[in-house]
């Protein structure tokens, strides 16, 4: 299964498209821009408490038969926080000083 590659940063909503290089993910996918990430949650996931890695790039040529950005296509469901700024700014405070693998 390939990952959803969702169109947007969750707090923003800023245009994240399938190559983009500022694109973040959690383990659980949830996507935010680089700014988000370093900033406003202090490279906490919001929704699950982990760390954030660059999301990878898929290909556009298929390089392999049936494998590319044309096969598995993007997701276009805009996906938003269920967190206010206050909330996530606690939960972030409460656990950032905690490396990623040890949350």
């Amino acid at each position: 299964m390939a990952l959803q590659l969702r169109p947007n940063c969750e707090a923003c909503d800023r245009d994240l498209p399938p190559a983009s290089p500022l694109a973040r993910i959690c383990s659980y996918e949830c996507t935010f821009c680089a700014d988000c990430v370093a900033g406003l949650l202090a490279n906490v996931c919001p929704n699950c408490g982990g760390g954030f890695v660059p999301r990878p790039i898929r290909p556009k040529t298929a390089w392999r038969s049936g494998v590319s950005v044309a096969h598995q296509p993007p997701s276009t469901n805009r996906v938003h926080l269920k967190y206010d700024r206050d909330a996530i700014a606690a939960h972030a405070a409460r656990i950032r000083d905690i490396l990623p693998g040890d949350r």
